[in-house]
């Protein structure tokens, strides 16, 4: 019988102790923002994913389909093509895909790219359960955007 009674004064003693930690948290201001209601302003070191830049002059992208990003990426997950037209000295862009499924962020590919052809986007919301919606043919998606 006499454990028992130690056994309840070890529990409320505890509960008190867990209270007089908690308890300050109940009184302080609610941080939590209400997402879908309130969208949050993203900062401006913010990394999306990576996305073409577009050339101003030519409406296209400024990639030269050099390939150090594809080089430069330790996840492996560029894969870049371009083709050279007849009477052209340099290369057309052609593909540019991204599998943001093994992108790590890293950014190395925004580095190692001398050209100012990519840059981390600032799309956040990025939800799915199909692998496929995130293969990104960045290409394609720089088209949509004019």
């Amino acid at each position: 019988m006499n454990e028992y009674w130690r056994d309840i004064l070890y529990g409320t003693k505890s509960l008190f102790i867990g209270l007089k930690v908690t308890g300050p948290e109940f009184f302080k201001p609610v941080i939590t923002e209400q997402y879908p209601h309130f969208v949050p302003v993203m900062k401006e070191r913010f990394r999306g994913h990576i996305e073409l830049t577009r050339n101003e002059e030519t409406g296209g992208s400024n990639c030269v389909v050099c390939g150090m990003c594809q080089r430069a990426c330790p996840s492996s997950c560029i894969t870049v093509e371009g083709e050279k037209p007849e009477g052209s000295k340099k290369k057309v862009l052609t593909k540019y895909i991204l599998d943001f499924t093994k992108c790590s962020l890293c950014g190395s590919c925004v580095e190692s790219c001398n050209f100012n052809a990519i840059q981390f986007s600032k799309e956040y919301n990025l939800a799915s359960t199909n692998k496929s919606d995130y293969i990104f043919d960045l290409v394609k998606r720089l088209e949509e955007k004019r």
